[in-house]
């Protein structure tokens, strides 16, 4: 049976799949190793690493390059909502000394700082309430990523795969818990999502070229947006579903949707 290839072990234990793992210098793979990475017609979950460098020969990628250059980077996603005109919460970027004086005259309290490169999970997400907590933030973060505080107990995170939703689901925050992410105490719920929150993940994806992400969807005011795009998302929304998320992907493969 041929076997797709893939670097990263997202997809070891698809029995269509064959895992060779992310080793950053290439001359480390055996000669046999070498020769099917060089041969595939498409590299699975190739590696932030590598990416970019089989992109630049051509090399067919899943996901896509896209996909890789927004990993856990909060900035770029933000500067490339801003550029297609998606909704997401009131952002701004602040660098340099006078960040606070400049935070302060742009957002009232509360507001939500966070880490903005490197962080998942909710971890480096802050609830800003007062002048000390912002000046602590600022001390020990050169980029300052400062969003306006929306108040809600739930948000939406839709499951693109390819070019389609694959699972849903809403993530409910625990009692005093501004954060709804699972490592922070929040609780799936599998009520039906509405249909616009759907389409503005989908056109999401679509927009931004992302093949295959978790997006993070809220409503406020009637109104939904996006909160940010988790690459790296987890499996638990598709546990509590009854979904066999590595059949799924074996299916995806085969049927050539990947």
């Amino acid at each position: 049976m041929f076997k797709a290839i893939a670097l990263e072990k997202r997809l070891r234990r698809c029995r269509n799949v064959r895992t060779i793992g992310v080793k950053s210098n290439f001359l480390e793979y055996a000669p046999e190793e070498r020769e099917a990475i060089l041969a595939a017609p498409k590299i699975y979950y190739p590696s932030v690493f590598y990416a970019d460098l089989l992109d630049a020969m051509g090399k067919n990628l899943f996901p896509s390059y896209h996909t890789y250059k927004c990993v856990q980077d909060k900035i770029k996603q933000t500067a490339l909502f801003d550029l297609c005109a998606i909704p997401h919460p009131r952002t701004r970027v602040y660098y340099g000394k006078r960040q606070m004086a400049r935070i302060t005259a742009d957002f009232g309290l509360p507001l939500v700082a966070k880490i903005a490169r490197g962080s998942a999970l909710g971890k480096g997400v802050f609830l800003i309430r007062n002048q000390d907590e912002l000046a602590s933030y600022c001390r020990q973060n050169h980029a300052a990523y400062i969003q306006e505080y929306l108040p809600t107990d739930r948000d939406m995170r839709v499951v693109v795969i390819g070019k389609r939703i694959v699972h849903a689901y809403w993530r409910v925050a625990a009692r005093g818990e501004f954060r709804s992410n699972l490592a922070a105490g929040g609780r799936i719920r599998l009520d039906p999502l509405p249909k616009a929150a759907l389409e503005l993940a989908l056109h999401t994806a679509r927009l931004c070229r992302w093949n295959d992400v978790g997006i993070d969807i809220y409503e406020h005011d009637g109104r939904f947006g996006v909160f940010e795009a988790n690459m790296k998302y987890g499996k638990q929304g598709f546990r509590q579903a009854g979904i066999d998320y590595d059949r799924l992907m074996e299916d995806l493969i085969a049927n050539g949707e990947i």
